[in-house]
């Protein structure tokens, strides 16, 4: 009886260890290294792969750097600003540049010192 369970066990660890192999692989490509059998195309999948983990990854990182901002604003007293579309408009207005009139003479020097009639 214990023979008709040892089979299936040495199945599963033949199993076992062929994934284990495969996921070994697996990484060893994922750092760049054992890809001289690869061809055009796994190669392509491999780029594919880690350009998705890379867009995830980053994603990742900007929540965690926006929740840390948030974080930090509220450790200053700071409130988020939700302004209006009036408030907005001010806004850009104030940044505009205002023309300014000024008393600038542009020519040789002599006619600039003349008095002014």
């Amino acid at each position: 009886m214990v023979q008709d369970n040892i089979q299936p066990v040495k199945e599963d660890t033949f199993t076992l260890a062929k994934k284990i192999e495969l996921l070994e692989v697996s990484k060893r490509k994922f750092l760049g290294e054992g890809l001289e059998t690869c061809s055009t195309d796994d190669l392509q999948q491999l780029e594919n792969q880690l350009e998705r983990s890379l867009t995830r990854i980053r994603a990742r990182k900007n929540q965690l750097f926006r929740e840390r901002i948030e974080k930090l604003k509220g450790e200053c007293g700071m409130q988020q600003l939700d302004l209006s579309s009036t408030r907005k408009q001010q806004l850009l207005e104030d940044r505009q540049v205002t023309e300014v009139e000024t008393e600038l003479f542009i020519g040789p020097p002599e006619t600039r010192l003349a008095p002014k009639p």
